[in-house]
């Protein structure tokens, strides 16, 4: 029987709030003491038989949250792990950036999982490893070179493969394969890690690679490649393909398209893409579809604009792979005027809370997610400390949150409030060039 903890706040019969401390055991849900009234001279406040009521209501509100909300998708204590930060190599100039990079690679880090403070151990000379995914088993990293020319082939990039040592969390290389389409901007694996999907940003094209048994690529077994174009022909002349994600049961995979204003939907079958019965659905024209995540529950998923600067919600059908549209929200403040574009998306383990990024406004904008309509909250700002936010992850305890300043050189982690969602910066800031992919590795134990 899983035991979770957080706080409510439940308006007592004073008209006075405080905090309350609500422990949900299976169905059972019992009050302990206010945190508020144990650290101030609120202690003394005698609670009468009226207000308990709303309290009751609280512990009864949170049991149904538990119900909803999977133990295993509770988050678990911080701890230290190793951390994969990916980069755009020198002399590019990253996408949405000013500045030319002088990173080298992949870097490889320790994390402390009290504030996050990363402590480097490797560095890897990879080209444009601009996004990194490791497999189910832990075994394995994949990342892309997001570039248009691989090893002399023009208008293809690639994904590469590594191996990851447990004992220290390194890297060695595998092999690497072409991607048949140029600037790999994203890479997954699938549930099984049997099969791996590249997503080509110029190309407008998806590639899918079997996994071999060393951990290997093996070559590219099939693309999918849509046409058309979106209304502005400067960003959207045709398909951007910029992201795949596999449902939580890992029956159907998304891609969001920034070119045509989608998320296309396949089964991945025999080593082939099979579209969905109903192929895709559609975001508002002009959005810029970027980026997707998923509710650990499986039951809504969430696509940030890059474009339009807002994020959709959507309740999904598992069965059927199809989805409705309930809720789009902005990522800026209203009387904001200057120029942004948002990158990353991500929902927290636990499902309560979202989060997303802002370049220009250089913000982690934050959402508190009903738990019974899938729709956000009002938001939350909390500034990045640096430039061009393109990276955000949040560690698999869910108790922090980095953030990765593209122009500023800096991963910056933030503490997550497991009661509001609000962020707090660590002070732990790593100085590190152009960050702007995160992938998290083995937890480290007795270190």
């Amino acid at each position: 029987m899983t035991t979770s903890t957080c706080v409510m706040r439940a308006m007592l019969s004073r008209a006075r709030y405080v905090d309350l401390d609500v422990r949900v055991s299976g169905r059972v849900a019992c009050l302990l003491p206010p945190r508020s009234l144990q650290e101030t001279a609120l202690n003394t406040y005698r609670v009468t038989r009226r207000d308990l009521f709303p309290l009751v209501g609280a512990a009864a509100t949170l049991a149904a949250f538990s119900r909803a909300v999977p133990a295993s998708a509770q988050p678990a204590g911080p701890t230290n792990r190793y951390v994969y930060v990916g980069t755009y190599t020198a002399p590019h100039t990253a996408p949405g950036g000013t500045h030319v990079s002088t990173a080298r690679g992949i870097y490889v880090f320790r994390m402390d999982g009290s504030n996050g403070a990363l402590t480097q151990l490797q560095v890897l000379d990879v080209e444009n490893p601009s996004w990194l995914a490791i497999d189910p088993s832990g075994r394995y990293l994949y990342a892309v070179n997001e570039v248009e020319t691989w090893k002399g082939q023009p208008d293809t990039g690639a994904v590469s493969a590594f191996a990851i040592n447990a004992s220290n969390g390194q890297l060695t290389p595998l092999n690497d394969q072409s991607a048949m389409g140029s600037d790999t901007t994203h890479v997954t694996v699938d549930p099984t890690g049997q099969w791996v999907l590249g997503s080509n940003y110029t190309s407008g094209n998806w590639s899918l690679f079997p996994v071999q048994s060393d951990g290997s690529l093996g070559p590219l077994s099939d693309q999918f490649a849509p046409k058309g174009m979106g209304p502005d022909t400067a960003r959207q002349e045709g398909p951007h393909a910029h992201q795949t994600r596999f449902a939580p049961d890992g029956k159907f995979v998304l891609g969001t398209d920034l070119g045509l204003d989608r998320a296309w939907c396949w089964t991945i079958a025999n080593g082939k893409f099979v579209q969905n019965t109903v192929p895709y659905i559609q975001v508002a024209s002009g959005s810029g579809s970027r980026h997707m995540d998923f509710h650990p529950s499986g039951r809504f998923y969430y696509i940030i604009n890059e474009m339009a600067n807002s994020i959709n919600a959507y309740t999904y059908d598992a069965t059927h792979g199809t989805a409705i549209w309930i809720q789009t929200v902005g990522t800026l403040p209203a009387d904001y005027t200057g120029t942004s574009t948002t990158a990353e998306i991500a929902v927290h383990p636990s499902g309560r809370f979202l989060y997303g990024t802002n370049r220009g406004h250089d913000s982690v904008v934050s959402f508190m997610v009903d738990q019974t309509t899938g729709k956000l909250s009002s938001p939350a700002w909390s500034p990045t400390q640096g430039a061009v936010p393109r990276g955000m992850a949040i560690d698999p305890s869910g108790t922090l949150l980095f953030a990765g300043n593209l122009d500023s050189d800096t991963v910056v982690p933030f503490s997550i409030n497991q009661s509001s969602g609000a962020l707090t910066p660590t002070g732990a800031v790593t100085n590190t060039p152009v960050p702007v992919a995160f992938a998290f590795g083995a937890a480290i134990s007795g270190k």
